[in-house]
Parts: C-alpha cells; sequence; structure tokens
C-alpha cells in the first residue's frame, strides 16, 4: 500500500508542534492510523563574531545560534485526509514537504 511521508521543518519548535498536532487530529477525526510526529535530529548552525565592529580593542565575541527542529510523519494514502492537509494554514517559519512512498 502505498503511504505518504510529511517531513517539517523550522525554527520556531511551538509552531511546528502546533502543525503536528492539527495533522495528527485530522487523521484522528478520519479513523486513519499514522506514525510519527518522529523527531529528527536538530541542526545546529553557530556563527561566532567579534564583538567590535572595527575590529581593535579586547578579543569578545559574540555566539549566535540557530536550531532547526525536524519532524516526520507518515500516514496511508487517503484522499480526503491528504485534501485537509494541504489546504491548512502553514505560518512562514514551518517548511512542509509531502511526498509519496511505495
Amino acid at each position: 500500500m502505498a503511504k505518504v511521508r510529511i517531513k517539517l521543518n523550522s525554527i520556531d519548535i511551538e509552531m511546528l508542534n502546533n502543525i503536528c498536532n492539527s495533522i495528527r487530529d485530522i487523521a484522528k477525526k478520519s479513523g486513519i492510523n499514522i506514525s510519527g510526529p518522529v523527531p529528527l535530529p536538530t541542526k545546529k548552525l553557530k556563527v561566532t563574531t567579534r564583538k567590535s565592529p572595527c575590529g581593535d580593542g579586547t578579543a569578545t565575541f559574540d555566539r549566535f545560534e540557530m536550531r532547526i527542529h525536524k519532524r516526520l510523519i507518515d500516514l496511508p494514502t487517503n484522499d480526503k485526509v491528504l485534501h485537509h492537509i494541504m489546504r491548512m494554514k502553514i505560518p512562514k517559519s514551518v517548511k512542509i514537504k509531502i511526498e509519496m512512498k511505495d
């Protein structure tokens, strides 16, 4: 049976969890079983810069970090459920990718 794989990623963990919960609720209401959301490893992007704009002075540094959280959801192919998922309002901070698997 064909399956649908939904990959979600975002820098905002709360928005990501809200979208995952709403997908889970849609699947529950239609009566299909989903596997997930499976948390994938968080990617940490780190940047270190000098505090001084000109480069002179004491060697003090600012450290910035951006975390990219990822989730994976698998569910059986169902046109009605996919239609509801694709019509959901997704915030700009959440990236979603839907693909078919055999």
